[in-house]
């Protein structure tokens, strides 16, 4: 966390923001990815 506050200083509010963001969407990418990765055994599910 001591890194991260300077960097907030030289960069601003807008990248801070930014970096969320980009933080939250590739946890739920993560999920996305997961589910399509398992759709093919439950579409033998279905099928079979």
């Amino acid at each position: 966390m001591e890194q991260i506050l300077p960097f907030i200083s030289e960069i601003g509010f807008p990248a801070l923001v930014t970096f969320y963001l980009l933080y939250r969407i590739e946890t739920k990418l993560e999920a996305v990815i997961a589910s399509v990765q398992a759709l093919p055994k439950q579409m033998r599910t279905l099928k079979g």
